[in-house]
């Protein structure tokens, strides 16, 4: 963020515009003490005045709203890494290379993932996880600043987990409601600007139900309205899984169904679709379904399926990779967007499928690790590109 001017009377935030005055070229804050330090006023407005840089003209006065910081996760070729796994998931992939999940270990491979240099070129934020956003690098700065100070957006995941639906045998419903206001106050303050709420809707034999749907779909909009409320960007993730031998035509016909409702649940509980994202599955055949639909086929169904039920005020779609590798996650994801223009940005959310070659380049050891933050840095590459509709294998080749 680059500022020539500054013009405010709020006590808290005139210290840093005068210091942002005298900054020389290249100098920068880190983006949340910027954000904080903006005047809004009762109604989210804030003054805005532009002027020309070298004679001070004023071209123009407006009001900008709260609701364009959204806006900043999905930025042109821009894409947020989820890096918020829960011990069994980490543990899990841990083993995968043989290494202990201890505390020290993970707070060594987020630092990894953190100082990626260049990542923010393609990264404006990262999800991270309880224990995450409360570590620090080794240089004492905790982990929200040291994205911060790097101009991506820390986040966090506020649910606590999915956990079986009682009376309704093979469904889930995502807990974590209760002292949910709570935690989201200390969460901004630890340096929060978003959260992330997972709930997930399996296909199967009768299933979902309607009342799993509609269970699900009140928790996502419960938690987005009191994000909303807390100064928080609210990612709400209604992922159908797929796990089962379903079709494309089934994965669509559910995640319609449950985009429906969790949509109508949100209007109901008064949360604004301009200042939160989704994050949502793509329309894909299940994983041992014996006829896998193509890349062209995925990405024209998930574009219909959502223009038929996300509201285009949403400013963004950043979709999950749920099981996919990293590289047809990245095909998927280019696909759509070279469809064309959407009402809405198709950016990416992406845990494993940015992370899975990384951490298989790291070994747990210590020695690897400027050739695993070269492998991120060009998923990420890849994934930005994929942005504008302009990924092809080509890149893959030419990075081996």
């Amino acid at each position: 963020m680059r500022y020539h001017r500054a013009m405010t009377i709020h006590d808290d935030g005139q210290s840093l515009f005068k210091r942002l005055e005298r900054l020389e070229r290249g100098d920068s804050v880190p983006l949340v003490d910027a954000l904080d330090a903006l005047p809004w006023n009762r109604d989210g407005l804030l003054p805005a005045i532009a002027q020309q840089f070298d004679t001070g003209t004023v071209l123009m006065m407006a009001w900008m709203n709260a609701e364009s910081v959204a806006r900043t996760l999905v930025a042109a070729g821009k894409g947020t890494l989820a890096a918020d796994e829960m011990f069994p998931t980490i543990k899990k992939r841990f083993n995968s290379i043989n290494h202990d999940s201890t505390e020290e270990n993970r707070r060594s491979y987020r630092e990894l993932l953190f100082t990626t240099p260049g990542i923010e070129k393609f990264i404006s934020g990262v999800i991270l996880f309880d224990e995450t956003i409360r570590q620090a690098a080794q240089d004492g700065r905790s982990f929200s600043e040291v994205l911060a100070q790097n101009g991506i957006i820390p986040g966090i995941k506020v649910d606590k987990g999915a956990k079986d639906l009682a009376g309704f045998l093979g469904e889930k419903i995502t807990e974590g409601l209760d002292g949910l206001r709570d935690r989201l106050i200390e969460y901004r303050g630890l340096g929060a600007r978003f959260s992330k709420w997972r709930a997930v809707i399996t296909i199967g034999k009768g299933i979902p139900t309607q009342y799993c749907i509609d269970a699900n779909a009140h928790a996502l909009a419960r938690y987005a309205a009191l994000s909303q409320q807390e100064g928080l960007v609210p990612i709400v993730e209604p992922e159908v899984l797929m796990d089962g031998d379903h079709d494309i035509e089934r994965c669509e016909e559910v995640t319609a169904a449950t985009l429906k409702t969790v949509f109508s649940q949100l209007f109901e509980h008064r949360v604004a679709f301009e200042a939160m994202l989704l994050k949502p599955n793509m329309v894909l055949s299940g994983k041992e379904c014996s006829e896998q639909a193509d890349v062209v086929k995925v990405a024209e169904s998930t574009v219909n399926c959502f223009r038929r039920f996300v509201p285009a005020a949403v400013p963004g779609l950043v979709f999950l990779s749920g099981g996919q590798s990293s590289e047809l996650a990245t095909e998927h994801l280019n696909a759509m967007n070279a469809l064309g223009k959407h009402p809405w940005e198709l950016s990416f959310s992406y845990g494993r499928a940015l992370q899975e070659h990384a951490l298989k380049a790291w070994k747990g050891d210590a020695a690897n690790i400027s050739e695993a933050q070269k492998v991120l840095y060009h998923r990420a590459k890849c994934n930005g590109a994929a942005r504008f509709g302009e990924y092809s294998k080509e890149m893959e080749v030419a990075a081996t």
